[in-house]
Formats: structure tokens, sequence, C-alpha cells
């Protein structure tokens, strides 16, 4: 019985967190890469993930993102860019 609760309790919280995940799209207005961090035209501010290439990444870029919210921070799970 304790191992159908633990279940169901795990299947819950993992379908919680990805209802938090998301989408973003606009231009890149800023990168700031000592935080890895970009923000966009409409003021929103989003953390790149360690692994990405930052040279790769320019003001005026247009971006989609998909991104989850942890604490008060967007947290890019993945992005395309074009320019």
């Amino acid at each position: 019985m304790r191992s159908l609760f633990a279940g169901a309790l795990a299947a819950a919280l993992m379908f919680s967190a990805a209802a938090f995940a998301a989408e973003a799209e606009g231009k890149i207005k800023s990168v700031d890469r000592d935080n890895l961090t970009i923000t966009l035209e409409n003021g929103k501010s989003y953390k790149l993930p360690g692994e990405v290439d930052i040279d790769s990444i320019q003001e005026g870029m247009s971006v989609l993102l998909a991104y989850d919210t942890v604490g008060d921070q967007n947290m890019i799970t993945d992005m395309e860019l074009s320019e």
C-alpha cells in the first residue's frame, strides 16, 4: 500500500513540475556574459545553461525560448536562434 501511495505522489509531483514550463519569443536586448543571462526587448531576463556558447549570442537576434521558472529565475531549457 505504501509503494502505491509513493508512486502516485511521484507522478503528481512530475506533472506539477511540468506545468511550470513556458515559452517566450522576441529579440535579445542585452547579453550579460558574466551572469550568463539574456534580456529580451520586453524586459524579461532568462538564465542561460552553463554549456551554451555565449559568443554565438548577440544583441538583436531573434530567439524562441523554452524555460522553467525556478524561484525568481527563468531558466532556459531550450533555445532557437535566428539572425
